[in-house]
């Protein structure tokens, strides 16, 4: 539990990262893409919300739609902001990486050195492929997370799986900046966050509960970025003798 809080607050560090000198123009880019895209979002579930609950919620249920409406309800925004993350994810990919090595800069005093003499281009195919295989591996989730929010009676602990696997979706998203910037391998992110999983689930909570709030939510991107960067940092000091 301490080092669940731990990743909390790492996370709301990440705001304090984003103004340093030498980070903020790493933030522009991706905070103009997650604005757009976010706001997208709030448009969709504006538009969309009452007809997508009527089809959900089945009229034998009816009675029940004071407790199973606002479960519902949780379940389509988590649906719907994680959905436009990825799609923010991988455009802003190669960003994300640059941000996170002028973090670590900041942090340690160095860059990490796969980085250092990684062409552009190599940084980019590297970034791009990277969050191609992060999200076909979030979409082969989506389907039984996806059964279990259409099937009736059941679909009641739907809000709950989204929320785990949000947040543990989340830590391997953005853990993914600094750790491929020191030459991980997708496989080896994952299995890091395995061995710190209670830090790893407070940031991926805490980028969670930005994601959900509204304004908030367009600063999200930049600030899990360097919340994850300052946890890769944190730890990997713990972790030497």
């Amino acid at each position: 539990m301490v080092n669940y809080i731990k990743g909390i607050n790492d996370c709301l560090s990440g705001f304090g990262l984003i103004f340093k000198s030498g980070v903020r123009r790493y933030v522009i880019i991706p905070l103009i893409i997650n604005t757009g895209l976010f706001a997208a979002a709030i448009y969709l579930l504006s538009q969309q919300m009452d007809i997508w609950m009527q089809k959900l919620l089945p009229d034998w249920l009816s009675w029940l739609e004071w407790l199973i409406w606002p479960l519902f309800a949780l379940t389509l925004i988590f649906i719907v902001f994680f959905t436009f993350t990825l799609v923010a994810n991988l455009i802003s990919a190669p960003f994300n990486s640059y941000l996170s090595a002028s973090v670590e800069q900041k942090l340690t005093g160095s860059k990490p050195e796969n980085l250092v003499n990684e062409p552009v281009w190599k940084t980019v195919i590297r970034t791009v492929g990277a969050e191609i295989r992060k999200t076909i591996y979030f979409l082969l989730w989506l389907i039984p997370l996806g059964l279990l929010t259409v099937i009736p009676v059941i679909n009641v602990a739907a809000p709950f799986a989204w929320f785990l696997f949000a947040a543990w979706s989340f830590s391997i998203e953005y853990m993914d900046s600094p750790l491929g910037n020191r030459g991980l391998l997708f496989e080896e992110i994952r299995e890091y966050n395995r061995k710190n999983r209670m830090r790893s689930l407070g940031l991926g909570t805490g980028v969670f509960v930005m994601t959900s709030i509204p304004v908030l939510n367009f600063l999200a991107m930049p600030v899990a970025v360097c919340a994850a960067t300052k946890t890769t940092v944190k730890t990997s000091e713990q972790q030497q003798p």
